[in-house]
Formats: C-alpha cells, structure tokens, sequence
C-alpha cells in the first residue's frame, strides 16, 4: 500500500505531497519537475495554495525533521529523512 498523497492544482496539474509539518499544512511539489514547491493550507473546508521557494521548503523540511528527533519519532524521522535526500540530493 502506497503512502503517497497527490493533489490537483488549477494551474500547475498533478502535485504529490513531500512534507506533512503539522495538521494544517503540508509541502508539495509538481509531480515531475520538482522545482516548484507549494505550502497547501487546509483550513474548514478550503485549501490554499502558497507558492514557495526551493531553499524555503527545504528549511520547513528540515525543521520537521528536527522535531521529530525532539520528540523521538524515529520511524517517522527515518521515512522524512529518506524523502528528504530524494528531494534534496
């Protein structure tokens, strides 16, 4: 079974989810090019698309990854690592 979360922009087509950072947002990328990264606010029922930089994106990656070594979610951590050096060679 797959754990990968993909979501339709209206202008960019097919996003897949990289990063979730808490219960509201998450990171997402095109599908193919990987150069465009989105922070996807979900709030009551809307979902907002925030375009955001590269450098940012890997900053609020590596940020969760921090917490999660904080609060010693190890499996979690090792999974986000692993998607994080794909994203991030």
């Amino acid at each position: 079974m797959s754990n990968e979360i993909y979501l339709n922009h209206p202008t960019f087509g097919l996003l897949y989810r990289v990063c979730v950072l808490d219960e509201a947002q998450e990171i997402f990328t095109t599908l193919y090019a990987q150069r465009l990264f989105f922070l996807v606010k979900t709030m009551a029922q809307t979902v907002s698309f925030d375009s955001i930089s590269r450098s940012d994106a890997r900053l609020l990656m590596e940020s969760r990854l921090r917490q999660l070594r904080r609060d010693n979610s190890t499996s979690e951590y090792t999974t986000l690592y692993a998607i994080y050096q794909r994203t991030f060679p």
